[in-house]
This record gives structure tokens, sequence and C-alpha cells, in this order.
């Protein structure tokens, strides 16, 4: 063998050397990217659950508050308990939306920030702060149900969900609220 023929072959099992490694090197990085990706796309995915949890929870509480308070329900606690109880909610609830702002992206973000906007209303109402008729009530909650449906909407496309969402289908089907009083009942609308 000759001397070029040599340094040919050399420079060949270099190259391929070199080659494999930055191949190896780069389906390694990929991999320790998807693996974070992964992770990452995990905990949004427990956070967005546990803030709508939350939220749905502290709905469910000022709607209880709100019936014992207009006496349209009763219940064995009193209203100042159900207040403690939703001022409970709430709590649980900010904390909930503090991780999501951790996690997510500003798109999540500004819709979580219309979600909390939403039940704060909600629970002004449900404690007398705000005195408002029953149809006022329900217009907070279609609000609210809207908002958590772009919530929703903007999640799943952070996630990367592929399917279809129509949040305005899922507002439509109504609310499990009492219906709008009747001229002559108590506080009409």
């Amino acid at each position: 063998m000759d001397t070029i023929t040599q340094i040919v072959t050399i420079v060949a099992v270099v190259l391929g050397a070199l080659t494999s490694y930055a191949t190896n090197e780069l389906m390694e990085r990929s991999k320790r990217k998807a693996e974070r990706r992964s992770r990452w796309d995990s905990s949004k995915l427990d956070a967005y659950a546990d803030f709508i949890g939350r939220v749905r929870a502290a709905i469910h509480g000022a709607v209880l508050l709100y019936e014992v308070r207009e006496e349209m329900r009763t219940v064995g606690r009193s209203e100042r308990e159900l207040a403690e109880d939703l001022t409970e909610l709430g709590i649980a609830q900010s904390l909930a939306f503090e991780r999501v702002m951790l996690l997510a992206d500003h798109r999540v973000i500004e819709v979580a920030h219309t979600v909390q906007e939403a039940t704060a209303a909600i629970g002004w109402q449900a404690r007398g702060v705000v005195e408002d008729s029953l149809a006022e009530w329900r217009a907070l909650h279609v609000t609210a149900f809207e908002a958590i449906n772009r919530f929703h909407e903007r999640a799943r496309q952070d996630l990367g969900v592929n399917g279809d969402f129509d949040g305005q289908e899922h507002t439509e089907r109504g609310l499990l609220l009492p219906e709008v009083r009747r001229e002559g009942d108590r506080d009409a609308t």
C-alpha cells in the first residue's frame, strides 16, 4: 500500500467516526429534549387540570352560598360556614393559578386571568358584596364558563392536543343553575 492509500483510509475512518459521533450526539440531544418537553407537558397538564378543578369547586361553593343566602336551598351548614368554605376554595384556586403562571405560555395566562376575574365576580355576588338579580347571577356564570372554555382551547393548543374543541357549543348546553324567577317572586328579575 502506498502512502496516499493509507492516508485516504485513515481519513475515511476518522470521517466515519466523527459522523457516527455527531449522529449519536444529535439523536441523544433530540431524545433529551423530547423527554424534557414531555415532563413539562405533563406538569402543564397537571397544573391546568388542577386549576380548572379548583375553579369549578369555587364556583360550586359560590352557588351553595348564594342559594342559601337567597333562601333558594337549605343545607346542613350555615351561611357563615359556607362563606368560610368559599374563602378556602378561593385560596386553593389562587395557588393553582400561580402554578399556571409558572408553567403556561402568555396566551394561556391571559385567559387564566379572565377566568380568575369571572369567578371573583361570582364569589362577590354569592357573598352579597354585589347585589344583583338572579338573571345577573346567571350571566356571570355564562361569562365564567365561556372563559373556562377559552382556557381549555388555549391549554389544548399549548399542549399540542389534536382535535376540535368548540367552547361555544359547550356554553350553549346550559348551566346547572336555577331558572330565572317569574314576576311576583322574591327579587324578580
